[in-house]
């Protein structure tokens, strides 16, 4: 079960981190902010996976105090970037074809 976790802790890093870097690569605006977001819900996917995994390794009170605390952030970053994400789709196509 640890593994399975430790596999999408990773999975979800390396996503964190190509974003990032497309975000630096990028040169129009729009697209700018949703590699940023998208960067936002693979963090926030790799808080929530950290903290399932700190329920399996850990599992006293304060473990899953710790988890819950892990599992609530990561939630909501990744649902606010989710929606970002969303909303800034629609605009990156079009941003692209006028800057061609």
């Amino acid at each position: 079960m640890n593994i399975f976790f430790l596999f999408f802790i990773v999975i979800s890093f390396a996503a964190y981190l190509y974003n990032k870097a497309k975000e630096f690569r990028s040169t129009l605006p729009i697209q700018k902010k949703w590699y940023k977001a998208k960067a936002g819900v693979a963090l926030g996917i790799f808080v929530i996976v950290f903290g399932l995994n700190t329920c399996v390794v850990n599992p006293t009170l304060v473990g899953f105090l710790i988890a819950a605390v892990f599992i609530l952030l990561g939630a909501v970053k990744a649902f606010s970037s989710y929606k970002r994400v969303r909303h800034e789709g629609q605009f990156v196509k079009e941003e692209y074809e006028l800057n061609k």
